[in-house]
């Protein structure tokens, strides 16, 4: 550059205004020629910011991709969660229950064992009355036998025994009412007779 402003002044061509152009020119020029690289590498440095960016741009779009399905996985882990607690309150609730049934199931238990231990007393005292009962029979039936016994005694000795008597009883009569001198022996036996048929018929009474 100072061999070119050397070389028009010495041909004292260009005025120093023209001089001063062509120096801006050529400065100008040469700014170009050493900027253009830089600018290049700006340009270049500038592509380079913007694919970051870009990329950038693209991770915050993954990342908001990724909050917004960790959203959901926690709204849905809620649910889950929700879910899982209504499930163990229904449980409580069926244990609840369970528990009221095995106190229900052991009322009627208790129950059963009062009417069986009731079932039990009453089969106990059915049997003593039968046992009574039976008992009954069994006198009932000696006391038949008392009577059958009694009937057939009666028959077989005491019937024939008053009508021995009653046959004596008549023939002394008669024989004493044809003897009438012997009356007063006749009275004595009559009272003694009396006093036989008396005897014997308390006997039977007391028997009977």
């Amino acid at each position: 550059m100072q061999a070119e402003m050397e070389l028009l002044e010495g041909r004292g061509i260009m005025t120093e205004n023209e001089l001063l152009l062509a120096i801006s020119d050529m400065m100008d020029h040469k700014l170009k020629s050493e900027l253009q690289p830089i600018k290049n590498d700006l340009q270049t440095v500038k592509n380079e910011v913007q694919l970051v960016k870009n990329e950038v741009q693209l991770v915050k779009e993954d990342l908001q991709a990724v909050k917004d399905e960790v959203q959901l996985m926690k709204e849905d882990l809620q649910e889950v969660k929700d879910e899982v607690q209504l499930v163990k309150e229904d449980l409580q609730e069926v244990k609840d229950e369970v528990q009221l049934v095995k106190k229900d199931l052991q009322t009627v238990k208790d129950k059963v064992q009062t009417v069986e231990n009731d079932l039990q007393a009453v089969k106990n005292e059915v049997q003593t009355v039968k046992n009574e009962v039976q008992t009954v029979k069994n006198e009932v039936q000696a006391v038949k036998d008392d009577v059958h016994h009694m009937k057939l005694y009666q028959e077989n000795i005491i019937m024939p025994r008053l009508n021995t008597i009653e046959s004596c009883y008549t023939d002394t009569y008669g024989r004493y009412r044809n003897y009438s001198d012997k009356m007063e022996a006749a009275f004595e036996d009559i009272e003694l007779l009396k006093r036989v048929v008396s005897e014997h018929s308390m006997k039977l009474q007391a028997l009977g």
